[in-house]
């Protein structure tokens, strides 16, 4: 089994599992993800994690030979369905984080970039070297990259191909947080907790407004953000957290 799904303290933990081959993703990994993501969507849980098995990898890029002697049209749909695969990720409404427990190269990091926050351990290496095969990114590291990191580091990043190690990849932003217990995924899943503390209904809108202001000119996304607030007030959770405030009491947040 190449993909592990499971549950845990209320949250979806989805494992690559190609230890032989770094976690690499193959095309039918990719399709496999994208089923999960399908099954993830309907279960009652207030966030993903997404890591690779082992210590070695999170994801180490695409299988590269499976990527020989392909013909453009292949080629195209194969980008295009690591595309949606990694979309339907960006637009779950639950928060989602990816756990870089090692090496995430290529396609690896764009999924990691697809995600709504990155954790890594110290000893995490990512880049997107496909600059050094005569290619360039094709799951999104093109767009997401720059608009996380900026422009002109990102397009360091791309045209050299070059490796971050834990460390710098904090400093610039790539990733939010470094992992440095003995039990990374027992973090993560802390970290998950922190941010899904508050009504899931709230969070949804808020990562709504952010992910739709990085399109949009600010005036618009002004509007945006006037339609999702109100929208959250009107709520359950609002009302809730409305009174327990005014009753100086920690207010109680229901389910998804």
């Amino acid at each position: 089994m190449s993909l592990e799904l499971a549950t845990r303290d209320g949250f979806a933990i989805l494992t690559i599992d190609r230890q032989d081959a770094m976690n690499a993703l193959n095309f039918r990994l990719i399709e496999g993800i994208s089923q999960k993501l399908d099954e993830i969507e309907r279960l009652a849980v207030r966030g993903l994690l997404i890591t690779g098995a082992g210590t070695k990898a999170f994801c180490a890029g695409a299988d590269i030979k499976e990527l020989m002697g392909r013909d453009l049209m292949s080629q195209k749909r194969g980008a295009e369905a690591g595309q949606r695969a990694f979309a339907k990720i960006a637009g779950l409404e639950i928060p989602s984080v990816a756990l870089i427990n090692g090496y995430a190269f290529g396609g690896g990091l764009e999924m990691a970039l697809a995600c709504t926050f990155r954790l890594a351990v110290p000893t995490a290496k990512m880049g997107l070297p496909e600059i050094k095969l005569g290619l360039i990114p094709g799951y999104g590291g093109t767009q997401r990259l720059p608009r996380l990191i900026g422009e002109g580091r990102a397009l360091e990043l791309i045209m050299t191909g070059r490796t971050v190690d834990a460390v710098e990849a904090e400093r610039i932003g790539l990733v939010n947080r470094l992992l440095t217990g003995d039990d990374p995924q027992a973090e993560a899943l802390a970290f998950l907790g922190e941010i899904t503390r508050y009504g899931l209904p709230a969070l949804a809108f808020a990562k709504q407004a952010v992910s739709r202001a990085l399109d949009l000119p600010v005036h618009e996304g002004l509007k945006v953000e006037a339609d999702l607030s109100t929208l959250a007030f009107r709520t359950e959770d609002a009302a809730e957290g409305l009174a327990a405030f005014v009753e100086k009491r920690k207010p109680s947040f229901g389910d998804r």
